[in-house]
C-alpha cells in the first residue's frame, strides 16, 4: 500500500485513527485495496504513514468490530467477503458533473467511407478458422523463441535488450536483416537504409505522416489493402484506385500527379496474384518519369508453392525510389508486432525522428531475441516448415474448391489465402 493511497491530515480536528479507518474503508469499497490479500501489518503501515503503531491498531480494531475485516490464522487481517457488497463510501458533498464537450475537442479523421476490415478476436476457438492475417499458434517456434528470449537477457545481449535506444534500433537485428533476410528477396541494403518498425502498418503510418501533405494523391490497388487506404486518407490524401487483373496492377497511361503508389506486388492483397516482371519495369519507368515514390508492401512473399519466387520490386535495377516494407508478423505471430522498412538513408533518418516521438522504438528485448533467432538459423527453418505446411493446405483447398464448386478456381501459386470470384450470374 503506497503513500498515495492514504492521505492523513495531521492538522484536522478528527483523530488520525478515525481518518485512517475511513481511508481503509474507502480503499476496500473502491477496490483500491485487493480484497484477496491481507492488509499491511501495523508495523508496516505505521512506518509507511509515519504514525504510531497504536494509531494503526486502533483503526484496525474498529474495522474488526464493525465487521469490515477479520483476523485469519497465519494470514493476518483480511477483508470480510460478506461485507464487500455492503460497503459504500461517502465522498463528500455531491457536485455537478464536469461536462466536457468531447466531440468538439477530439480531432476527427476524414469520413472516408472506406470499409473496415472486420476480424473476430476469438477466431482461434473456431473449428475451421478461415480468418485472413492469422497464423496457427501451433506453428510458432515456441521453444526456439523461449531460448532466444532467455539468451537476450544474458551478457553480452542484456544491455541491448533493456536499454533506452532513443531513436536507434538494435544493431544486431539490423545487421542480421541485411545479411540473412533481405538477400533472400534479392535486396542489398546497408544498416543506414533499414528501420525497424512495429509492423507494416506502422511503416505505412510513418511514411504517410512524413511524405504526404493535405490534398496529395496516393495510388492504390483496386481491390486493395483497406488499412492502407485508411492510413493514407487520415493523412489527408486523396486516393486514386487502379484496377488489378491476373498479372497484378494494370499500369495507367502515366503516374503524373501521383505522390505515392502503394503496391503488394509479390502477392496482391487480397487476390494473391503476382505483379508481372514487365509491369514492374513499366511502373518503375513511369515512377521515375513522374517523380512518384513506390511503396512495396512485400505481403506474404515467403509463401510461394509453385515455381520460383519473384524478386522484390526493390531488387530490380532503377528501384531507388522504391520503399520496401517487410514484417515478421505474417508468418511468425501477428502479436509480435515487428517489421522493417528499407529506403534511402535520408528518408530513414526522418522516419526515425518521427518514430522517436511516437513509440521511440520496438521493444529491445524482442529485437535482440529476433536477431538471435535469425542468426541461429531458426528463422529460416521456421519459414521452410511453415511453407511446407501451408503448401499442403493450399493444394487441399484448391482441389476441394475445384471439386465442389460448379466453376473452376484458378488459384495463384502463393499466399496464405485463395480469392474466389463467383460467376456473374
Amino acid at each position: 500500500m503506497g503513500r498515495t493511497l492514504i492521505a492523513l491530515d495531521r492538522d484536522a480536528a478528527e483523530p488520525l485513527y478515525q481518518q485512517l479507518r475511513k481511508a481503509l474503508e474507502h480503499a476496500i469499497a473502491s477496490g483500491a485495496l485487493n480484497p484477496y490479500l491481507p492488509l499491511p501489518s501495523s508495523r508496516e503501515l505505521s512506518r509507511e504513514l509515519g504514525i504510531s503503531r497504536n494509531t494503526v491498531n486502533t483503526a484496525y480494531q474498529e474495522l474488526i468490530a464493525e465487521g469490515f475485516v477479520e483476523p485469519r490464522p497465519r494470514s493476518g487481517l483480511v477483508v470480510n467477503p460478506e461485507m464487500l457488497s455492503h460497503l459504500t463510501y461517502e465522498t463528500g458533498e455531491p457536485t455537478s458533473p464536469d461536462v466536457i464537450d468531447w466531440p468538439s475537442r477530439v480531432r476527427h479523421w476524414p469520413d472516408t467511407r472506406i470499409p473496415e476490415i472486420a476480424k473476430v478476436s476469438d477466431w482461434h476457438r473456431y473449428p475451421y478458422p478461415f480468418v485472413a492475417g492469422q497464423v496457427e499458434v501451433e506453428s510458432f517456434p515456441r521453444l526456439a523463441w523461449a531460448r532466444a528470449l532467455r539468451e537476450a537477457l544474458e551478457p553480452p545481449h542484456l544491455h541491448y535488450s533493456l536499454r533506452d535506444g532513443i531513436d536507434e534500433d538494435d544493431p544486431y537485428l539490423v545487421d542480421a536483416l541485411c545479411r540473412e533476410v533481405l538477400p533472400t528477396r534479392g535486396i542489398e541494403a546497408k544498416p543506414d537504409q533499414v528501420l525497424i518498425t512495429l509492423g507494416s502498418q506502422q511503416g505505412l503510418d510513418l511514411l504517410a505522416s512524413s511524405l504526404l501533405r493535405e490534398g496529395d494523391t496516393v495510388g492504390v490497388e483496386d481491390p486493395g489493402y483497406l488499412d492502407a487506404r485508411h492510413i493514407f486518407s487520415r493523412a489527408g490524401a486523396l486516393l486514386a484506385p487502379f484496377p488489378v487483373d491476373g498479372a497484378g496492377l494494370i499500369p495507367p497511361a502515366g503516374l503524373g500527379g501521383i505522390e505515392l503508389l502503394h503496391l503488394t506486388p509479390s502477392h496482391h492483397s487480397p487476390t494473391n496474384v503476382t505483379l508481372s516482371i514487365g509491369r514492374r519495369k513499366q511502373l518503375l519507368a513511369q515512377a521515375r518519369q513522374s517523380d512518384t515514390l513506390l511503396i512495396e508492401d512485400d505481403y506474404d512473399s515467403e509463401f510461394r508453392y509453385q515455381g520460383s519466387p519473384t524478386p522484390a520490386l526493390k531488387a530490380l535495377p532503377g528501384s531507388d525510389r522504391v520503399i520496401y516494407l517487410g514484417t515478421f508478423s505474417k508468418f511468425l505471430a501477428p502479436g509480435l508486432r515487428l517489421g522493417y522498412l528499407v529506403a534511402a538513408p535520408e528518408l530513414i533518418r526522418e522516419l526515425r525522428n518521427q518514430r522517436r516521438y511516437r513509440v521511440r522504438h520496438a521493444a529491445g528485448h524482442t529485437q535482440r531475441a529476433m536477431s538471435l533467432l535469425i542468426d541461429g538459423g531458426q528463422y529460416h527453418r521456421t519459414v521452410r516448415r511453415r511453407r511446407t505446411q501451408l503448401q499442403r493446405k493450399w493444394y487441399a483447398l484448391r482441389d476441394a474448391l475445384n471439386e465442389l464448386l460448379p466453376w473452376r478456381v484458378d488459384a495463384p501459386p502463393g499466399g496464405v489465402s485463395i480469392w474466389v470470384t463467383g460467376p456473374p450470374e
